[in-house]
């Protein structure tokens, strides 16, 4: 990371003892002055406790957040302390960062249905406050990784005429990701002073370009949680074209941590970028982008460098959106491989090779006057996918 980190926030993380290895489990971020802030949670009706806590928690504070609280190891979902646990941590955590509890959102990653020590999250809170720090933003970002393998982050830098505003941001996710909120968590800061409305707006359009277009294997989380916060820290209050760009970066950020996710996707070898054209409406688009990213025969086709366009257009005929066959054409890696529908002539040996490539390109497009459009971001299926989820809890 930049030493050019938002200002006014700090950070830490210590091992709890709430997973298995001894790895840091709870991780805290403090932002002085309380931010303004906007959240997306999980569309999931199974909502883990910490959701429920942060969606209420928003509500009443009218935006106004001191510190998040996340931990790994454990989702603290459908259990019967869950809630307790919850607002148990959050009440604690208060006391420290010397603000009400429902300035404190919790987060929690990892395994559903085991009961939460609260006990263990209390006894660390001391330790947490006290290596508060505004270098540990990596320390914070490595901690709320559960089977990840890379922590995943990302930065923006905006220069206005009263000065530098600076966004971070931060995300863990690698199965259990599927878009609509997709299990990920994700914390962008940004030290500009921009209000709980304008948040609101910002997140909404972002999350919808980025965390919603996002697939791994298909499944939404049950504690997805995205936060955006912002400070005033810089003393910068963005006018409104200067907001115009605060929020294209907040975007560009945003896209790029789906992006790492997808990368990182358990087991993956390939990040799979998914373009759908001319379709009638990005509502169809969309859809289409969906089907092809959720599909586990597109997945696997391209974890075996198969160019089998069949399983492509099999997944958009399927998506439900409406569409002429005759008039799609599909690209892979930039090579077409279906023309008006029907087989195009390609050498199968050199795509494939192409295919063996780290990242892989499908590109479909639908020839007439509709200007509905999408990216997506997906992998490829492995046997790894199979041997991380087989032995999740064990």
């Amino acid at each position: 990371m930049s030493n050019e980190l938002p200002l006014g926030y700090q950070y830490s993380s210590v091992y709890a003892g709430i997973r298995k290895i001894k790895k840091d489990d709870l991780s805290l971020i403090v932002s002085q002055p309380a931010a303004n802030a906007a959240a997306v949670f999980t569309q999931n009706l199974v909502a883990a406790a910490p959701v429920v806590l942060s969606r209420a928690n928003l509500k009443t504070s009218r935006g106004k957040v001191k510190a998040l609280i996340i931990n790994a190891g454990n989702a603290n979902c459908s259990t019967r302390s869950g809630m307790n646990v919850a607002a148990s941590t959050v009440k604690a955590a208060a006391k420290h960062a010397r603000c009400t509890a429902v300035e404190v959102l919790p987060s929690s990653t990892g395994v559903i249905g085991v009961e939460l020590d609260l006990k263990k999250i209390k006894s660390a809170l001391p330790e947490l406050f006290a290596g508060l720090s505004s270098e540990r933003f990596g320390d914070v970002a490595r901690a709320i990784m559960t089977t990840d393998l890379v922590m995943k982050t990302a930065q923006a830098t905006v220069e206005l005429k009263k000065g530098k505003v600076h966004i971070a941001g931060m995300t863990k996710g690698s199965g259990m990701i599927q878009p609509n909120m997709a299990t990920t968590l994700g914390y962008v800061l940004c030290d500009a002073a921009i209000s709980v409305q304008n948040l609101k707006a910002i997140l909404s359009s972002a999350i919808n370009v980025s965390y919603n277009r996002l697939s791994v294997d298909g499944d939404t989380s049950t504690n997805d949680t995205v936060v955006l916060l912002a400070n005033g820290a810089s003393g910068i209050k963005p006018n409104g074209d200067e907001l115009k760009l605060i929020a294209d970066a907040i975007t560009g950020v945003m896209k790029s941590l789906a992006a790492q996710i997808a990368r990182d996707g358990e087991g993956a070898k390939k990040l799979i970028r998914v373009l759908v054209s001319g379709a009638k409406t990005e509502v169809d688009a969309v859809l289409i982008g969906r089907a092809i990213s959720n599909s586990p025969l597109v997945k696997t086709a391209i974890a075996g460098s198969d160019p089998n366009w069949g399983r492509i257009i099999c997944a958009a005929g399927y998506s439900g959106a409406k569409f002429d066959p005759s008039k799609v054409d599909i690209f892979l890696q930039g090579k077409r491989v279906c023309k008006a529908g029907l087989a195009a002539p390609f050498d199968e040996a050199k795509l494939k090779l192409k295919l063996d490539e780290k990242d892989v390109v499908i590109d479909l497009r639908i020839a007439g006057n509709g200007k509905g459009a999408t990216e997506f971001w997906t992998c490829d299926f492995t046997e790894g996918y199979i041997e991380i989820n087989g032995s999740y809890r064990t």
